[in-house]
C-alpha cells in the first residue's frame, strides 16, 4: 500500500510564500510523474498547477508560471512545491499525485492566502 502525505500548508498574507512537501511511503515503485493540483473552495474539480517527470522536465499552468516551482527528490520519493507571491486566488486545498505508474493521491493540505 502506498501513502502520500502533503504538508506545509497554512495561512499566509498576499505576496507571501509557502513550501509544500509530498512524501510517499509504502510499496511505491519508481515514480515517473509527480503533479500538484489545487481544489478551490466550493470547487468540484482539481486543477493541475505543476508537474515534473523523471527526466526533470516541468510544466506549469499559466496562473502559477513564474511564481511556483516544482521539484522532486527521486531517491527519497519526496516532491515539493515552492509557492511565491501568493495571491488570494491561490486559496485552495493542494493535492499531490505520484504515478508509478499507478496514480496515488495524498489527502491534501490547506493553503489560505488572506490579509
Amino acid at each position: 500500500q502506498v501513502q502520500l502525505v502533503e504538508s506545509g500548508g497554512g495561512l499566509v498574507q498576499p505576496g507571501g510564500s509557502l513550501r509544500l512537501s509530498c512524501a510517499a511511503s509504502g510499496s511505491i515503485s519508481r515514480v515517473d510523474l509527480v503533479e500538484w493540483y489545487r481544489e478551490a473552495p466550493g470547487g468540484q474539480k482539481r486543477d493541475m498547477d505543476a508537474s515534473i517527470v523523471r527526466d526533470g522536465r516541468t510544466e506549469y499552468s499559466d496562473s502559477v508560471k513564474g511564481r511556483f516551482t516544482i521539484t522532486s527528490e527521486d531517491a527519497k520519493n519526496i516532491a515539493y512545491l515552492q509557492m511565491n507571491n501568493l495571491q488570494t486566488g491561490d486559496t485552495a486545498v493542494y493535492y499531490c499525485s505520484m504515478d508509478d505508474p499507478d496514480t496515488h493521491w495524498g489527502q491534501g493540505t490547506q493553503v489560505t492566502v488572506s490579509s
